[in-house]
């Protein structure tokens, strides 16, 4: 499959007009492999570690979930990382492509991954936006788990290196009806509370958000923004490994960008 083909494919699937205003999905940088056996190395972020792991591999695709370019740049100068990224995938001739908000929507995408990793059931999004597609899951455990049962599972499926939950004082009280969200998502707090869930997770929580979810009944589970988008990105080559692709491989440089310590 040429790379133009996959990316045909992939649009029809996860539709790049439909990420958010402040969102740049697509075509980061497109140096003239449309037409080439895609060889894909998907990731979570691009970095220069993805780069050089891409060079290595022969790879000419690099799709990433997070963007490349946020904002129009101003300038490119030497030493900087965008301008090393950009003058590598010419100087190499691979493509960097970006499936963020869009992704997050669809079937299959970060939300519905995490959700059936939990084994969610009768799932619905916590904002939907269009023909059954939105912002987070929200589905039923069957049979119930207690929250420590729950909270055991996420560390079991995601391995976060961290993992902070809101304080509650009954580690075994029953859990029925959970909501996710892969990635920065303290911001929908007031949308799951809607859902009548019980317990959220997401990522990249403050330390007052984590306040208004206990006083809104909601035990809030941070997992780290790397563990809680990872797993889509495996998802994601599985999808493309059954299109019978040249060459796909999950990056093994991908970066959570938090360390803690033991």
């Amino acid at each position: 499959m040429k790379v133009a083909d996959l990316i045909t494919w992939f649009e029809e699937w996860a539709n790049p007009a439909w990420c958010e205003s402040w969102d740049n999905c697509g075509w980061q940088v497109e140096p003239g492999v449309l037409s080439t056996e895609a060889r894909v190395l998907v990731c979570l972020t691009p970095t220069l570690a993805v780069m050089q792991e891409a060079i290595a591999l022969h790879a000419n695709l690099i799709f990433a979930h997070h963007p490349l370019i946020f904002y129009p740049p101003k300038s490119f100068r030497t030493g900087e990382a965008l301008t090393e990224m950009v003058r590598l995938a010419f100087t190499h001739n691979i493509g960097i492509y970006t499936a963020h908000t869009n992704f997050d929507q669809v079937a299959d995408g970060t939300a519905d991954v995490l959700a059936q990793l939990l084994e969610l059931q009768e799932v619905s999004p916590i904002v939907p936006t269009q023909a059954g597609l939105g912002y987070g899951r929200v589905g039923i455990l069957k049979p119930t788990l207690t929250l420590q049962e729950v909270i055991n599972n996420i560390q079991t499926q995601l391995n976060p290196p961290h993992l902070i939950f809101s304080p509650m004082a009954d580690l075994q009280q029953q859990i029925s009806r959970v909501a996710v969200l892969g990635g920065s998502g303290a911001g929908y707090i007031s949308a799951v509370v809607k859902t009548n869930a019980q317990v959220y997770l997401t990522s990249d929580c403050k330390f007052h958000q984590f306040q208004e979810s206990r006083d809104r009944g909601i035990v809030l589970i941070d997992a780290g923004h790397y563990a809680t988008e990872r797993p889509a990105c495996d998802r994601l080559v599985q999808k493309f490994q059954a299109l019978n692709l040249d060459w796909v491989k999950l990056s093994q440089q991908d970066e959570d960008f938090r360390q803690f310590l033991p």
